[in-house]
């Protein structure tokens, strides 16, 4: 049963959200709001409307590769998100804004997940590899450290829901406030950034899971 639940988190789980997230994304941006605003328009209302003149708005190709670069001060829109005035965009565009919101209010938890990325990024690239050297040559130390530095990866996911989450929730007030939606599209708007934010649960869970069961491999180990 354990398996099955642990098949289930690592494959499945992230498979469902990626297909929620695509199947709502393709659904709502096909729906335009009642402001017609294009996501480039949506993005650059609210940035001025908070004051943030200095934050830039540029296209980005591809699909669903919108984001905001903290170091350089830009929401970056995909092509469709950009040019298009889709409910989906306008979510989207909102919620990126949201974070760029958070960046010019010192929001704790975006500054921790910044200070992680060097962190994390290193402990996901090296972890696997003493991890496994930890297990080839049976030396528990080796697969010790490659737990910790995991565990910093594991940590950025974690970290990443509170700020993901807070950015879809300041989303919602920022396009309700302006006017950009209306009352009616509030749920429609709510069920992007709800499955937007499911690919982040998944992740979360995905890095916990993995992290569990090379703490019981790491306590099997030392039980041999």
């Amino acid at each position: 049963m354990s398996f099955l639940i642990y098949f289930a988190i690592i494959l499945i789980l992230p498979l469902w959200a990626q297909s929620k997230v695509k199947s709502t994304y393709k659904k709502y941006s096909k729906v335009t709001t009642s402001s017609h605003m294009t996501g480039a328009e949506v993005a650059r209302k609210i940035l001025n409307d908070n004051g943030l003149y200095n934050v830039g708005v540029e296209e980005v190709q591809g699909s669903l590769t919108d984001h905001y670069d903290p170091r350089k001060k830009v929401v970056r829109l995909s092509t469709h998100n950009y040019h298009e005035a889709s409910q989906a965009g306008a979510a989207v565009a909102a919620h990126e804004v949201g974070h760029a919101i958070q960046d010019a209010q010192d929001y704790a938890f975006l500054k921790f997940r910044s200070a992680l990325v060097p962190i994390a990024g290193f402990g996901s690239n090296i972890s696997i590899f003493l991890i496994i050297g930890g297990m080839l040559l049976n030396m528990s130390g080796l697969f010790l450290f490659g737990i910790i530095f995991f565990a910093a990866a594991v940590l950025f996911q974690i970290v990443t829901l509170p700020v993901e989450f807070d950015a879809s929730n300041r989303a919602m007030t920022q396009l309700v406030s302006t006017g950009i939606i209306r009352n009616d599209e509030e749920r429609s708007t709510k069920k992007v950034l709800n499955a937007a934010a499911m690919t982040y649960v998944a992740s979360a869970l995905v890095a916990l899971a993995e992290l569990l069961r090379f703490i019981f491999m790491f306590i099997g180990m030392n039980e041999d």
